[in-house]
């Protein structure tokens, strides 16, 4: 089985998880935000599998350095798609992305193996 995985390469939580992949023998492609933003496209394509507040990464610090209005705006679809896309440090890490199309965020290792 081969997955996509989607984050920023210098995370505590995406080395977990090549760690778990690699344990198991699972082929994947690594795409790396900070190398390759994130199209609209995709984001909304990640937004047809999840809901959008699951997509957003509340406790990083760029989260946390924005203003009311800011975090307003993540809350909605339209506005938030820009955000996320210029932001990509805003996004849950990792997304791995699976051959049936189904997408896990974050790292949870129960439910990332009961997908493979």
């Amino acid at each position: 089985m081969s997955v996509k995985v989607y984050g920023i390469k210098n995370c505590n939580t995406m080395k977990k998880t090549f760690d778990y992949l690699d344990s198991k023998g699972v082929d994947y492609e690594f795409i790396d935000y900070k190398k390759q933003k994130p199209s609209s496209d995709l984001l909304n394509k990640f937004l047809e599998k999840t809901e959008l507040d699951q997509l957003v990464n509340k406790k990083g610090m760029t989260y946390r350095k924005m203003d009311e209005q800011q975090r307003k705006d993540l809350e909605q679809k339209e506005t938030a798609v820009p955000i996320l896309a210029e932001n990509s440090s805003m996004i849950k890490r990792p997304i791995i992305l699976y051959p049936d199309t189904s997408l896990t965020l974050g790292f949870d290792e129960k439910l990332i193996s009961e997908k493979l």
